[in-house]
C-alpha cells in the first residue's frame, strides 16, 4: 500500500486533507489560530501539463514537467495533488477531494480512471495540479482536458473527400435540392437552431436525463441531410442557439432576451452545470443521429459552432472583454468537440468569423477576427489542443455592391496582417496568417479553412440590377478560392434570394425570389450566375463560361490576378 502524503510542516493537516479527499468527510481539524495568522508565501513551482490522453481503454494518463523551485517546505507539504474539475468549474476553493497525488521530485505523471458511461465519467473533465499549505490547495499548473476523445468513437469512417470546392446554402424543397444536384454542388450548409429542434415527438435519454426534440423539424433535417449524403455531398451543419423561454440554462447566466433586431442568436452556455449538461446531451444526440452515411438520417461531416463569433449580435453573452469572451466560447466549443469527436472519429469542427480582421471592434461586444483566432488558439492550446478549423465569411465591401476587386479603394484592404478587412480581394492574408506556427494544427499543418458564407448581390444599391456583375464576382471569387491550396470549400449564400435581404439590395441568390411573399423564399427565375456556377469547375467549359467577366473586371488573363491559377495551363 502506498504511504499517506504527510509533509514535514503540516503533518496532521495533510493527513486530514488526504482522508477528506478519500472519503468526502469534512476537515478533521481546524488550524491553530497562530497558523491562520501566519502569512503563507505563494507557491514557487509550476507543473506544466504536456499531455492528457486516454490510454488503455479506461485510463486517463496525465504527464508533464516541473518548472521553478519547490515551495518553502516550512509552509507547503512534499506532495503534488491532481484535481478534477468539471467544465463549468474554475476554482479549487473549498476543495479537498483530489483524485491522485505524487511526491515532489517524482516524474510528473498521474493515471486516473476514465469511468466512461458512469456518473463519474471523466471524458469532459479538466485536470489541474495543486500544492497544499495546510489550509488550502492552490493550483500550480495549466488546465488539461482529454485531447483524444476520438479514440472512443464507434464511427471510424474516414472523412469524405470532396470532388470540388463548390458549395451552396440550399433552399430546402425537393425542386431546389434537385437543382443543387444539377449545379454539381459538393458542399452544402444546413442550419440547426436549438430553438427549433427542441420540442416534442422524439425522446432521448442521456446521462439518465430525458430530453425531447421536435419531430417535424428533425424529420425535415433528416430528409435534407440524407438526400445530400446520398449524393456524396459534404454536409456542414451550423449549430445556432436561438432564445428558448423554457430553456434559460442554454444562455449565459444573467443574459435576458434581447430585441430581435439587435441580437439574432446567443452564445452556448457551458459555465453552469445545467447548461453544460444540456448542450452535451444535444450535441451527443446530433452526433449520433448524423454519424454515418449508412444512417437513415444522413451524415454531417462538418460542424460550425455558432456564427460569426467576433460579433455578439450572432453569439450574445453580454458585454465582456475578449479574454473572458473567448474563454467562455472555448468552454462550450470543447463540449461540442468532445461529444462529436468521441462519436465520429473524423468529423471536423469549426468556429466562424466575419471579415472584420482588424476593424469595428469595440472590446466588449465586437472583436477583431484576428484577435479571436489568436486568443482561441492560445486558450485551447494551453488547455489541451483540438483539431479545430476556421469557417470564414469574406463578403465584398459593402454587401450591397458585388465588386470586391476594387475594395482596396475603401481604404480597408491592405496586403499584410494589419489589414482592417480580409475578404476575397486579399484572401492570401488570411491563409498566410494561418501558416504561423502557433496556429498550426497538431499535425504541424495549416488547419482546415472553409469559406462557409459569401454572396454577391445582383442588385446594386446605387445602380440597380446588374446580373453580369454578380456573375463576374462569383467567377472571380471561386477561382481565387479554388486556386488557394488552404481553402477546402467555397460555400455560396445563397441558392435563392431571401426577400428580407433582397429588400436591402443583398440579392445573393442564383435564383430570383417572389418579392410578393416576404415571409417565404419562393424561387421564380434563374439568374446568369446560375449557369456560371454550374460550369465554373468544368475543365472543358470553365474558361469559355467566364470569358465575359474579364472585360468587366479589367483583366486579360485570370492568371495575371490569381496566384497559382488552377486553369493556367488552359489559358491562351
Amino acid at each position: 500500500m502506498r504511504r499517506f502524503p504527510i509533509g514535514r510542516a503540516v503533518t496532521v493537516l495533510a493527513l486530514a486533507a488526504f482522508l477528506t479527499g478519500m472519503s468526502g468527510m469534512s476537515a478533521l481539524a481546524e488550524p491553530e489560530a497562530e497558523e491562520i495568522q501566519q502569512e503563507i508565501p505563494q507557491p514557487t513551482e509550476f507543473a506544466h501539463i504536456l499531455s492528457c490522453a486516454i490510454e488503455g481503454g479506461n485510463q486517463i494518463s496525465i504527464r508533464g514537467q516541473m518548472e521553478g523551485t519547490w515551495s518553502d517546505p516550512a509552509f507547503y507539504d512534499n506532495y503534488l495533488y491532481l484535481f478534477e474539475l468539471q467544465p463549468y468549474q474554475d476554482s479549487l476553493e473549498g476543495r479537498t477531494d483530489y483524485c491522485a497525488w505524487i511526491t515532489k521530485g517524482e516524474e510528473l505523471s498521474f493515471r486516473v480512471a476514465l469511468n466512461l458511461g458512469t456518473e463519474q465519467d471523466r471524458l469532459y473533465s479538466r485536470f489541474v495540479v495543486a500544492v497544499f499549505d495546510g489550509q488550502k490547495y492552490t493550483q500550480v499548473s495549466n488546465t488539461a482536458y482529454v485531447t483524444n476523445p476520438e479514440i472512443l468513437a464507434k464511427n471510424t469512417d474516414p472523412y469524405r473527400s470532396a470532388q470540388n470546392k463548390k458549395g451552396l446554402l440550399i433552399q430546402n424543397t425537393d425542386s431546389m435540392v434537385s437543382d443543387a444536384f444539377e449545379l454539381g454542388v459538393n458542399h452544402v450548409i444546413v442550419n440547426i437552431p436549438f430553438h427549433q429542434i427542441l420540442g416534442q415527438g422524439i425522446d432521448y435519454t442521456y446521462d439518465g436525463k430525458n430530453y425531447s426534440f421536435n419531430k417535424e423539424m428533425m424529420e425535415t433535417l433528416d430528409y435534407t441531410i440524407r438526400r445530400m449524403s446520398e449524393k456524396s455531398m459534404i454536409v456542414t451543419a451550423v449549430i445556432l442557439n436561438g432564445w428558448i423561454d423554457g430553456a434559460p440554462q442554454l444562455v449565459y447566466p444573467g443574459v435576458t432576451k434581447q430585441p430581435g433586431n439587435q441580437v439574432f442568436y446567443y452564445g452556448f452556455n457551458a459555465s453552469t452545470k445545467e447548461g453544460y449538461e444540456t448542450i452535451k446531451a444535444i450535441a451527443s444526440f446530433l452526433a449520433e443521429r448524423y454519424s454515418t452515411t449508412k444512417s437513415p438520417y444522413g451524415k454531417v461531416s462538418n460542424w460550425i459552432i455558432g456564427n460569426e463569433i467576433n460579433n455578439q449580435q450572432w453569439n450574445y453573452v453580454g458585454p465582456m472583454d475578449i479574454d473572458r469572451y473567448v474563454e467562455e466560447y472555448a468552454r462550450a466549443f470543447r463540449v461540442f468537440y468532445t461529444a462529436i469527436r468521441s462519436t465520429n472519429q473524423n468529423d471536423r469542427l469549426f468556429f466562424s468569423t466575419n471579415y472584420n480582421w482588424n476593424y469595428e471592434a469595440n472590446g466588449t461586444t465586437k472583436y477583431n477576427a484576428r484577435d479571436i483566432i489568436d486568443k482561441f488558439a492560445d486558450k485551447t492550446g494551453a488547455g489541451g489542443a483540438m483539431d479545430w478549423g476556421l469557417a470564414y465569411h469574406p463578403y465584398s465591401i459593402p454587401l450591397t455592391e458585388p465588386e470586391f476587386w476594387d475594395d482596396d479603394q475603401t481604404g480597408l484592404i491592405t496586403y499584410d496582417s494589419n489589414s482592417p478587412v480580409v475578404n476575397l480581394k486579399n484572401l492570401n492574408v488570411l491563409t498566410d496568417y494561418m501558416e504561423n506556427g502557433p496556429l498550426l494544427g497538431r499535425d504541424g499543418k495549416v488547419r482546415h479553412i472553409i469559406l462557409s458564407e459569401q454572396g454577391f448581390t445582383s442588385v446594386s444599391a446605387t445602380r440597380g440590377e446588374n446580373h453580369d456583375l454578380q456573375a463576374a464576382a462569383i467567377a472571380y471569387a471561386y477561382y481565387i478560392a479554388d486556386s488557394n491550396p488552404y481553402i477546402d470549400a467555397f460555400i455560396m449564400s445563397r441558392q435563392v434570394d431571401a426577400p428580407s435581404e433582397a429588400a436591402a439590395s443583398q440579392n445573393f441568390g442564383l435564383w430570383r425570389c417572389d418579392m410578393n411573399r416576404p415571409d417565404d423564399i419562393v424561387p421564380t427565375m434563374k439568374k446568369k450566375s446560375w449557369s456560371i456556377y454550374k460550369y465554373i469547375d468544368n475543365r472543358k467549359m470553365t474558361l469559355e463560361t467566364t470569358e465575359f467577366a474579364k472585360s468587366i473586371i479589367g483583366i486579360e488573363k485570370w492568371s495575371d490576378v490569381i496566384p497559382n491559377f488552377k486553369w493556367r495551363s488552359l489559358e491562351k
